[in-house]
C-alpha cells in the first residue's frame, strides 16, 4: 500500500495531540467545576445547620415548641433546600423539603465535619446533604439532616460539558487545519528541493543544492546530496573520459589494421606477403589485447573490485629480479642501475612487481643515454615503507606534473612507442597502489626525476 503524505501524517499528529491536550484539560475543567458545586452546596448546607443549633439554642426555654415556626421562616426562598429535625429517640421535629432522607444517613449521624452523601428519591430526583448530631443546652441531643437538590447544578453541568466538548471538537478541527498550514510551509523547502533535482540531468550534473537557503534540519540533506550529485559528476564524467579515450586510442590501430587488410587484398599477393601483412596485424592486435586489459583493470580498480593479496613482499630482492629482467635494454642505453636499502611491505607480490616494473621502465625509456636510474628503498613514517626510482634526464615540466597518473595523459606525445607505453602505465601503478592503501608522488631536481611511492610496512 502507497504510504501516506509526510504533510497527511504531521496534520494527523497534530490534530490528535491537540485533541488529547484539550480532552485533558476538559475533565479537568469539568471535575472544577462539579469540585466547585459541591463546596458551595456544602457552604450552604453548613449555614443551615448552623442556624438550627442557634434555633435550638434560642427556644431551649420554650420546649423547642417554636423551632418550627423559626425553622419555616428561615427557609423561605430556598426551595431546593430541604431540612428535617428529630429528637434523639427519632421522633421529627421538624422537616421541610422534597428530600427524602436515607435511613442509613440518619442512623449515624456526624458530630462535626460531615461528609456529604448523594442519593436518589424514588422520583429521580437527586440530592446531596449530610446529617449531624447537635446537642442543646439542656442536654437533649437531636439529629439535624440538610440537603440540596442537584437539578440545578446537574443541568447547568450538562450544558457546560456540552458546550465545552463542542469547543474541544471545534478546537480540533482549527489546530489540525493550522498545523496543515504549518506543515505545508515547513515542508516548502523539500518542495524546492525536489523541483531543484528534478531539473538535474546528464548535462547538468554540475548543479548543487543551496544548502544554506534552507532550514537546520535540512541543511545535512542538502550536503548529502551534494556530495551525491558530486560523485555521479565525476562517476560520470570518468565514463565519459573512458569513453572517449579508449574510442580514440583504439580509432588508430583499428583504422591501421582495416586499411592494410584492404590494400592486401586488393590483388593477389606471394604467401609471404600475406604472412608478413598477418603478422604485423598480430602484433597491433597484441597491442590492442593489452591497452584493453589495462582499461579493464583501472575500471575494477576505480569501483573498489581489487582485492590485493596481503604478504610480506621483500622488496629489494623484487628490485633486483627487475633490475635483471630489464638489464639489456638498460646496458643497450649504457643506463647504470643502482639499488640502496632494504624493506619489505604487506601486499600482493605480483601486482606490487607490475607498480615497480612500470615505474622502471618508464625511468629508464626517459633516462639519456649514459644516464641513471636509482632506487632507494627506506622506513617512512606511521609504520609505512617507502621507494623512489630516480632517474637522471630533463625535469618533468610543472604543468604536466599533475596529469602524469591519468589514463593516456603523455607529457610528450613524441614518445608514443608500441608495447606498453600508451599513456596507462602510471594511472596502473597509482591504481595498485591505492587498493594497498598506498600513496605515490613525483618531484624534480636538477636533472632528475623522482616517483616516491609509500605502501603499508610488513
Amino acid at each position: 500500500m502507497r504510504a501516506a503524505s509526510l504533510t497527511l501524517r504531521l496534520t494527523a499528529l497534530f490534530a490528535l495531540l491537540s485533541a488529547a491536550v484539550l480532552l485533558v484539560l476538559g475533565l479537568v475543567v469539568g471535575r472544577l467545576v462539579e469540585q466547585h458545586f459541591e463546596d458551595l452546596d456544602m457552604d450552604v448546607l453548613r449555614g443551615k445547620e448552623r442556624l438550627v443549633r442557634h434555633a435550638l439554642a434560642a427556644t431551649a426555654g420554650d420546649g423547642a415548641q417554636a423551632l418550627p415556626r423559626r425553622l419555616a421562616d428561615a427557609l423561605v426562598g430556598h426551595e431546593d433546600l430541604s431540612l428535617a429535625v428529630f429528637r434523639g429517640d427519632g421522633t421529627p421535629l421538624f422537616a421541610a423539603g422534597a428530600a427524602d432522607f436515607p435511613a442509613a444517613l440518619l442512623a449515624s449521624p456526624r458530630s462535626a465535619a460531615p461528609t456529604p452523601a448523594i442519593w436518589e428519591n424514588a422520583d429521580g430526583r437527586r440530592f446531596r446533604g449530610f446529617a449531624v448530631a447537635v446537642a442543646a443546652d439542656g442536654g437533649e441531643r437531636f439529629v439535624v439532616a440538610a440537603a440540596i437538590d442537584l437539578a440545578h447544578h446537574e443541568h447547568f453541568t450538562r450544558a457546560f460539558l456540552a458546550t465545552l466538548w463542542g469547543v474541544v471538537l471545534l478546537a480540533t478541527v482549527v489546530s489540525g487545519f493550522l498545523g496543515w498550514l504549518a506543515v505545508r510551509r515547513g515542508l516548502a523547502p523539500l518542495q524546492r528541493m525536489r523541483r531543484d533535482a528534478s531539473a538535474v540531468t546528464a548535462n547538468r550534473l554540475d548543479f548543487r543544492l543551496a544548502a544554506d537557503a534552507v532550514p537546520v534540519e535540512l541543511a545535512q540533506l542538502a550536503g548529502t546530496l551534494n556530495e551525491m550529485l558530486a560523485r555521479l559528476e565525476d562517476s560520470f564524467r570518468r565514463l565519459s573520459d573512458f569513453s572517449s579515450d579508449i574510442a580514440h586510442e583504439l580509432r588508430t590501430p583499428v583504422s591501421n589494421l582495416l586499411t592494410q587488410t584492404q590494400v592486401t587484398l586488393s590483388r593477389p599477393r606471394a604467401d609471404e606477403a600475406y604472412r608478413e601483412v598477418l603478422a604485423s596485424n598480430a602484433e597491433e592486435l597484441e597491442r590492442m589485447a593489452r591497452m584493453i586489459s589495462d582499461m579493464l583493470f583501472l575500471a575494477k580498480a576505480e569501483n573498489g573490485l581489487i582485492v590485493p593479496e596481503r604478504q610480506a613482499v621483500d622488496l629489494a630482492r623484487e628490485m633486483r629480479e627487475l633490475f635483471d629482467f630489464y638489464e639489456a635494454v638498460a646496458e643497450e642505453k649504457a643506463v647504470s642501475l643502482t639499488l640502496f636499502g632494504e624493506g619489505a611491505a604487506r601486499g600482493d607480490r605480483l601486482m606490487l612487481r607490475r607498480a615497480f616494473s612500470n615505474l622502471l621502465s618508464n625511468a629508464i625509456r626517459h633516462a639519456p643515454p649514459g644516464g641513471r636510474v636509482v632506487v632507494r628503498i627506506a622506513a617512512a613514517d606511521g609504520g609505512r615503507v617507502g621507494l623512489s626510482v630516480e632517474n637522471s634526464g630533463e625535469p618533468i615540466a610543472e604543468a604536466h606534473r599533475a596529469r602524469l597518473f591519468d589514463r593516456f595523459y603523455r607529457a610528450d606525445a613524441s614518445r608514443r612507442r608500441s608495447g606498453e607505453e600508451a599513456g596507462l602505465g602510471l594511472a596502473i601503478t597509482r591504481s595498485i597502489l591505492v587498493a594497498h592503501g598506498g600513496d605515490i608522488g613525483v618531484s624534480c631536481g636538477e636533472g632528475t626525476n623522482v616517483f616516491t611511492l609509500h605502501l603499508p610496512a610488513a
